[in-house]
């Protein structure tokens, strides 16, 4: 993997580069769709490539490890064959799940004992064995494991978790440099900055990872609860520190605003679930604003989804007939939302680069963020 940076705000820290990976280039800002389970839910592998124009999308390893499981995926030749899907992917190791499966896990120097969400048996991940199931799997980016403390948490639990997670880091290095991918295309591991919102951790956490000398770097541990200001800082004073010249992901967030605001701190990468989710509950994110289209008000508006919009669907369907969609319980509804409201952040992050590039990306963002996060 390469990342060449190419442009930079003359009025923040936001970056426009390229990410090259075996599978493609990733042009970045980026904002990458979310396939926990070789699935981008509702959308379908040809929408990501020619309606969305998705560059790269995620999966994860522990649930991919549920089901399909790994003797399924190498015998298909790896999650892009499996998927039909030949852009780059990143896999998210597991580490998520130690946060998320809390009261189903325990965590030792090991590694981590799950209780399967599927059949309850009991299954162990460690940082070793996190690398070989990426590995089965494929990806072009694959984490680190790695433990995300809650927010909020004390700050003795978040020092020794964040030395945890350093140790673990290190044996996932080694593990990783004595293995190789299975596929014939080259993989990249990143490592993943935490420490809670204690910026003395932060700050140790961050020239920790940096001193790995990996080709990419991310700031996990955040939207997990934490005020929005408390992330802004966070990704600050991270970004300060991570190296210019590579890629920096901020996993799990956000909301089209943290994507800006994050974007002006110097992040190159996002991933969130949070357009799908909210896309299957009726909550579309427009350039106008954000509206619920299962709301009276769009019984009779016949006007496109979308005006400003970019996909097919926003052109092609009224709010008026999605929102009878979603009053009829088709399935159709919350797909055509879905596959909206990817375009919409995948749309933002495209202005967002053009701008960079054009070098007034901040005086843009400050007149953007208040539209877009008005309700309509």
């Amino acid at each position: 993997m390469k990342f060449e940076l190419q442009h930079t705000d003359p009025n923040s820290n936001a970056r426009a580069g390229t990410i090259s990976t075996d599978h493609g280039e990733i042009a970045t800002p980026i904002f990458m769709p979310v396939g926990t389970v070789a699935s981008v839910k509702a959308v379908h592998q040809r929408e990501l490539r020619h309606d969305i124009e998705a560059q790269i999308i995620l999966g994860n390893t522990y649930h991919l490890y549920q089901r399909p499981g790994m003797e399924i995926l190498e015998k298909a030749g790896g999650l892009h064959k499996f998927m039909n899907w030949d852009k780059p992917i990143l896999t998210d190791s597991g580490g998520y799940q130690v946060y998320s499966l809390a009261k189903s896990r325990k965590i030792t120097e090991d590694g981590v004992t799950f209780q399967s969400h599927i059949d309850g048996s009991r299954q162990f991940f460690s940082p070793e064995s996190a690398m070989d199931t990426q590995r089965q799997i494929g990806a072009d980016i694959i984490m680190a494991f790695d433990e995300c403390p809650p927010y909020p948490c004390e700050e003795g639990y978040v020092e020794s978790s964040m030395h945890l997670t350093h140790r673990w880091l290190k044996r996932c290095i080694d593990h990783f440099k004595k293995t190789n991918g299975l596929y014939g295309y080259t993989q990249t591991l990143f490592p993943i900055v935490q420490g809670g919102t204690y910026p003395h951790l932060r700050q140790q956490s961050a020239e920790f990872v940096a001193s790995m000398e990996c080709d990419g770097n991310a700031i996990g541990g955040l939207s997990v609860g934490e005020p929005h200001e408390k992330m802004y800082a966070t990704t600050e004073l991270v970004c300060d520190i991570l190296p210019k010249d590579k890629p920096r992901y901020l996993m799990g967030v956000g909301t089209p605003e943290n994507l800006l605001e994050c974007i002006s701190l110097g992040v190159d990468m996002f991933d969130c679930v949070l357009p799908t989710r909210n896309a299957r509950h009726g909550l579309l994110y427009t350039w106008d604003g954000i509206l619920n289209i299962k709301n009276e008000k769009w019984k009779e508006d016949y006007s496109q989804l979308d005006p400003k919009g970019t996909t097919d669907v926003d052109n092609e369907y009224s709010r008026a007939y999605v929102r009878h969609l979603f009053a009829s319980k088709e399935l159709l509804g919350p797909q055509i939302a879905s596959v909206h409201n990817l375009g919409f952040f995948l749309d933002l992050v495209t202005h967002a680069r053009n701008h960079i590039i054009a070098g007034d990306f901040s005086s843009w963002k400050n007149a953007t963020i208040p539209k877009i996060t008005s309700r309509l």
